[in-house]
């Protein structure tokens, strides 16, 4: 009996369980600004606010302009997976789009939201903007 409960406790773990492919195919759902930066100064910012935030290892896919990220496990999350895709617009600026997922469904925090992202990422423009360097840390907000 105990080894059925474990089972059934495992199976709806896993079929919960957000993965990279799902933040791949999640972009059209993700939340989207465009900025007055280039490709470059966007991508620098992307993978800054991903750090800044905790990311573990980033995924880069330059040519195709995303990138994937996840970020661990902490007292109160079993973490997230992440997406960031940088679109050139027709203006010169860049859209930028970004897909958070809890890997567990039911899990009620994450790691990073979208807004978060966002809001951070607007900080770094305005540091760009001004003729500085990113920082290793974040900025307060």
């Amino acid at each position: 009996m105990r080894g059925l409960i474990l089972s059934v406790l495992v199976i709806g773990l896993v079929s919960g369980c957000a993965t990279m492919g799902d933040v791949m195919q999640s972009k059209d759902q993700g939340t989207a600004e465009v900025y007055p930066v280039t490709f470059d100064q966007a991508w620098t910012i992307s993978m800054t606010v991903l750090r800044w935030e905790g990311a573990d290892a980033i995924e880069e896919h330059r040519d195709e302009r995303y990138m994937l990220t996840s970020s661990g496990m902490n007292l109160v999350t079993y973490g997230s997976v992440m997406g960031v895709w940088v679109d050139p617009q027709p203006d010169g600026r860049m859209k930028v789009t970004v897909v958070t997922k809890r890997r567990i469904q039911t899990n009620v925090f994450t790691t990073l939201t979208e807004s978060t992202f966002h809001g951070r990422f607007a900080q770094a423009v305005e540091i760009v903007k001004a003729g500085k360097p990113l920082p290793p840390k974040p900025p307060e907000q």
